[in-house]
């Protein structure tokens, strides 16, 4: 392993984070709530711990707080800088209070200051942990390279290590209330549909796709689209530049909208229409047989 170095010191900066194993397992029954369990020190089997490093393993082992029932949970002690790299070495214990041993697979983890805002983001194979043993805690170092950081400052006090449970539901649709009320069930079932057609969308990647344009009598130009949010958090959209291109690849609108800080949901595609005025078109009878729309880059 070679990190053994790492876990040298008995001050705790982190705190934990806890969720219901059913967010992350399937085919998991949450009984018993309310009752108390204490979780025992495990190892990696591949391990060869030195006896004065298992000292300090079972001191913060020792020093965990119960946990309730099926639960599992990061409790995170320490945070190292790399000089070298620039990476963020975070030390914590991986907790399940199951009655049964698991292993878990692909799972995006935050780092989270002190005030919950996100300064790391990255996807961890957990199955690198092995099988954790039923009511044990393993130490782990979780390492966010340079290019996961959000924030240039690592947090010292009060951060916290997380699963991002959102990034394990299925990328879907996000309505704003007024598409949730004007919309049929199969008008809803058919977006869902067309947001399930579209390519997967990269880590972090935020995109538009139009999947509807139609011309209004007014000479107005009528534009919807899926705004696309591949991040593990929300984000807020204030102001959006767009402009509207044919089967020819010409311009046939283009503008700017203000949004009024309009939120769309991490990991979700949310379908908004926007409305070119006549003024802002610039091709009269455009070929609409294919067409597409993008952001304007300023």
């Amino acid at each position: 392993m070679g990190l053994f170095s790492f876990f040298n010191k008995t001050k705790k900066t982190g705190t934990d984070s806890t969720v219901q194993s059913n967010e992350l397992i399937q085919d998991v029954s949450n009984e018993s709530l309310e009752s108390s369990v204490e979780t025992t020190l495990s190892y990696h089997p591949e391990w060869d711990v030195p006896k004065e490093q298992q000292y300090v393993f079972s001191f913060l082992s020792n020093e965990l707080p119960p946990l309730k029932q099926d639960q599992i949970s990061l409790s995170g002690f320490e945070i190292d800088e790399d000089g070298q790299s620039g990476e963020w070495l975070v030390k914590a214990f991986f907790r399940s209070s199951l009655n049964k041993p698991i292993t878990l697979g692909k799972v995006e983890l935050i780092l989270l200051s002190d005030t919950d805002n996100v300064v790391a983001a990255k996807e961890f194979d957990l199955a690198e942990l092995g099988e954790i043993p039923a009511r044990s805690d393993r130490p782990w170092i979780f390492a966010f390279e340079k290019e996961t950081h959000i924030v240039s400052d690592m947090p010292v006090e009060g951060w916290k290590i997380a699963f991002n449970v959102q990034s394990l539901v299925p990328h879907q649709v996000d309505l704003d209330p007024a598409w949730e009320e004007a919309l049929s069930q199969e008008q809803k079932e058919e977006l869902s549909k067309l947001v399930t057609s579209l390519p997967s969308l990269k880590e972090r990647e935020v995109n538009f796709s139009g999947f509807q344009v139609i011309p209004q009598e007014s000479g107005d130009l009528a534009v919807s689209l899926f705004i696309r949010n591949g991040h593990s958090r929300h984000i807020n959209l204030e102001q959006l530049p767009l402009e509207v291109l044919d089967a020819s690849g010409e311009i046939v609108a283009r503008g700017s909208f203000s949004l009024d800080n309009l939120e769309v949901k991490a990991n979700t595609s949310k379908p908004w229409t926007f409305i070119f005025p006549s003024q802002m078109i610039t091709k009269v009878n455009p070929d609409l047989s294919r067409w597409a729309v993008k952001v304007i880059q300023e």
